[in-house]
């Protein structure tokens, strides 16, 4: 079981997961967001390859448009 901080708030998983993963469970897919991981941006290109481990703490920004 891993536990990872998303906005503040704590999250469990069975075990570590992949950045796509992560966000496909979260209702994200499809979305523009920005994803921070311990203070660093995982660039998207790096999603399928990126994994979460313990501790790990995220901040997630969905990009909304408007006029």
């Amino acid at each position: 079981m891993i536990t990872v901080s998303i906005n503040g708030e704590p999250r469990q998983f069975s075990q570590p997961i992949s950045v796509t993963a992560f966000i496909e469970a979260m209702g994200y897919s499809g979305k523009r967001i920005a994803l921070e991981r311990n203070g660093e941006i995982i660039p998207r290109s790096t999603f399928a390859t990126a994994q979460l481990n313990d501790g790990d703490k995220l901040e997630i920004v969905v990009a909304v448009g408007g006029g």
